[in-house]
């Protein structure tokens, strides 16, 4: 996961001043956990997976995974 976000962030884009770099990370992580379909995952994305997980063994989760969903104030 590390090479992945590093080739995502650093090796491809220029960022002009630090902060640019924190806003591009969220956006990409954002963007990983609730579009990429992963092959690992049967074609699910870890946010797919996680609430499968959480149907099937409710019992290994402390919260919801549902209430993590992404909305308009992320």
């Amino acid at each position: 996961m590390n090479r992945t976000i590093k080739e995502a962030t650093v090796k491809r884009y220029h960022y002009e001043n630090h902060d640019q770099l924190p806003q591009h990370l969220t956006d990409f992580v954002a963007a990983y956990n609730f579009a990429r379909r992963l092959k690992t995952l049967r074609g699910l994305t870890p946010y797919e997976a996680i609430c499968k997980a959480w149907t099937d063994e409710p019992e290994r989760f402390i919260s919801n995974p549902h209430h993590q969903s992404s909305g308009p104030n992320i």
